[in-house]
């Protein structure tokens, strides 16, 4: 169904360059993040008040790469993830005419469009905490099969020397906001698995049917090429993505963002709020990084974004954040922590929006 070899080679052969550095720069770099990887854990923990029972930082690796590196991780993730839907579809298709021909075509053009895909956002993507990571050759993984830490090197000295902010500083700022991702996971047991669940949820729920998938893919298009009128209004300026889900998939997507909103908003709460300690230029990395995020790139840039709805990971940042700081002003940080209690600690969608909702609901029950 996907040829992943074509998909890997697709994206490094397409994938920008990155900045030129000297081998000695590399080096100092690549050094230096893995320093300031290990030096925020302490930071985070401390901060968040969220201490990992029985882990310690060996158990998610931390593993510093460069662009072609990062597509082999996500492919890689990709594979393992989709693994279950995937097998699905071939089964459904093994029985009609010629399908060995078709999936042996259809393959090679899915490796393509999804080699482009990763080829757009290998140079965008400064960290990840890898959820669902599978243990490679190339890219080892955490032993029991969790997740480890991703920090793209080159796209970090990218940005820090568009933004001309202090290199170190911005490297550790990077860090806090990632590491930040490792202590969510590593910190709270059920929410690998909670959250691996209503994945394959979301993924059991498409609808497989070639003729209704390309049925949804042409009226996606035409309304965002404008052979709708009334598309803007009607799916209030949903993403392609969103445009061919099911209604049930719609349903598990809301509880998706709200917990995604969560997990990024903490981590921005938490890089801003460590940062005066121990980043002195965190101030102007903050307003740069903004006013970076909000300017945008080129026209192109901007469509795709809106076409693969990156648009909407920028807004989780955003309301996730309110979020977080409304419920911290509201009832401290250990208040705040109960929020990892249990899925039904987790904030809805409404309730990222307004946090006060979720403080009744979950501090009356708790506290009556």
């Amino acid at each position: 169904m996907v040829d992943w070899n074509l998909a890997v080679a697709t994206a490094i052969r397409l994938v920008r360059p990155g900045p030129e550095v000297s081998r000695d720069e590399a080096r100092a770099v690549v050094a230096e993040l893995r320093r300031h990887a290990k030096s925020s854990e302490e930071h985070v923990r401390a901060y968040t008040r969220m201490i990992p029972e029985g882990h310690t930082p060996d158990d998610t690796p931390v593993l510093v790469v460069d662009r072609a590196g990062w597509v082999r991780a996500n492919v890689a993730g990709f594979r393992e993830l989709l693994a279950p839907l995937l097998a699905k579809m071939q089964e459904r298709r093994s029985g009609t005419p010629g399908a060995a021909m078709l999936g042996a075509v259809g393959g090679k053009v899915t490796g393509v469009e999804l080699g482009m895909l990763l080829s757009f956002l290998a140079s965008r993507v400064l960290g990840q905490y890898e959820t669902f990571a599978p243990v490679t050759r190339d890219l080892p993984g955490s032993a029991d099969g969790g997740g480890r830490l991703l920090l793209v090197a080159p796209n970090i000295v990218h940005v820090e020397r568009e933004l001309e902010v202090d290199p170190h500083d911005f490297r550790l700022w990077v860090c806090l906001h990632e590491e930040t991702h490792r202590t969510q996971f590593t910190a709270v047991p059920w929410l690998r698995d909670h959250l691996q669940g209503e994945i394959q949820s979301f993924l059991a729920a498409t609808d497989v049917d070639p003729s209704t998938v390309l049925e949804r893919l042409r009226e996606a298009a035409q309304s965002f090429a404008g052979g709708r009128p009334e598309a803007e209004e009607d799916d209030g300026g949903r993403s392609l993505v969103e445009l061919v889900q099911t209604p049930e998939q719609r349903e598990i997507l809301g509880r998706l963002t709200a917990v995604m909103s969560l997990l990024e908003g903490h981590a921005d709460y938490v890089m801003d709020g460590v940062g005066p300690q121990v980043v002195p230029s965190v101030a102007e990395i903050r307003e740069k990084f903004q006013q970076r995020r909000a300017r945008g790139a080129s026209r192109l840039d901007q469509a795709l974004r809106k076409l693969l709805g990156l648009d909407a990971k920028l807004r989780q940042y955003r309301d996730g954040e309110r979020f977080v700081r409304a419920v911290v002003e509201e009832v401290g940080m250990d208040g705040f922590n109960r929020v990892w209690t249990s899925p039904n600690t987790l904030p809805t969608k409404a309730e990222i929006a307004k946090p006060a909702d979720w403080v009744a609901r979950v501090h009356r029950k708790t506290d009556s």
